[in-house]
């Protein structure tokens, strides 16, 4: 069991590693020369970290951090490829897999260069909520306005200005107890 806010690799760490997300919620993020630091992905169960060792990549090129408590279970590079190796139908479901997360990452590319700040904010949302749903209610009770912002590619403030907006209009609520989003969330940001 992994706790909140556990690092599972470092950008520039040795990677050798693949990491199956069993339980939980992990942001993948990188941190640029200048400093600016991005959220790449949020993910979740059944999906998988540091696959890039898988190509022969020495030092991860991001880092991976849990958002709550998580299991995550570890194969090295080696038995991984002898895993995909000796069973064909693994392998097939680790090809099935990877397309599945090509095509998630195209949509948060086109996502992020399409969609208005205040639109990729809603989306990041409506992602958590989901998260909080069917894995952990306190993901909601946890982020940070700085984590939207890397999420979003914007500043604090500005998810700051965002979020007040959303609360007056009734998309989400927060307090003490953390965040809910509301359903007209989506339904305005469709």
């Amino acid at each position: 069991m992994l706790k909140a806010g556990h690092t599972i690799f470092n950008q520039g760490d040795e990677c050798n590693r693949v990491y199956y997300i069993n339980h939980g919620v992990v942001k993948l993020s990188t941190v640029s020369p200048e400093g600016r630091s991005v959220v790449l992905s949020i993910l979740g169960p059944g999906d998988l970290v540091g696959v890039e060792c898988l190509t022969g990549e020495s030092a991860h090129q991001t880092s991976a951090a849990t958002l709550v408590r998580s299991i995550a279970f570890t194969l090295r590079r080696g038995a991984f490829l002898r895993l995909l190796h000796d069973h064909p139908e693994t392998a097939a479901q680790f090809m099935g897999y990877l397309v599945k997360r090509y095509v998630q990452v195209e949509r948060e590319l086109i996502n992020y260069l399409v969609n208005s700040s205040e639109k990729r904010l809603a989306r990041a949302l409506i992602l958590l909520d989901q998260y909080g749903r069917q894995v952990d209610p306190s993901i909601l009770r946890t982020i940070t306005q700085e984590t939207l912002a890397d999420i979003v590619g914007t500043t604090r403030s500005r998810v700051n200005w965002f979020m007040n907006r959303f609360r007056e209009k009734g998309y989400i609520e927060y307090d003490n107890e953390g965040l809910k989003i509301h359903s007209s969330l989506q339904e305005a940001f469709e």
